[in-house]
């Protein structure tokens, strides 16, 4: 059986997809920073993804600070993938409001990458 997912990304665009399920998950062009640590490691910080669910916002202590988060999750495979960042209390953290983080465990790259 063909799975379907909501969102296809181009395949002439570098992409990060679901390490678990092959969903794509992100264009490299949304790519903020990879100097971010994840609960299990490793992770990246985007713009905005795709085929990605989001549970409800809680307050967490972070290594940068207090942030108002909610968990990320794939949308076909229920993988928990990393959080998004719905507040930042510090004014120095504002910038990451809105944005994702996705942990590098739980993601893979595909189409044109030089390997």
């Amino acid at each position: 059986m063909v799975k379907t997912f909501q969102a296809y990304l181009p395949n002439c665009h570098r992409t990060y997809s679901c390490i678990h399920c092959r969903a794509h998950l992100a264009n490299h062009d949304e790519l903020i920073s990879k100097s971010f640590q994840g609960s299990q490691g490793r992770a990246y910080l985007f713009n905005s993804v795709v085929n990605v669910g989001c549970g409800p916002a809680e307050e967490r202590v972070l290594l940068t600070g207090l942030h108002a988060v909610a968990d990320i999750y794939c949308e076909c495979c229920k993988t928990t993938l990393g959080w998004k960042y719905e507040h930042a209390f510090e004014s120095s953290q504002k910038y990451k409001e809105g944005k994702f983080i996705i942990e590098l465990a739980h993601m893979i790259k595909e189409n044109g990458w030089d390997w």
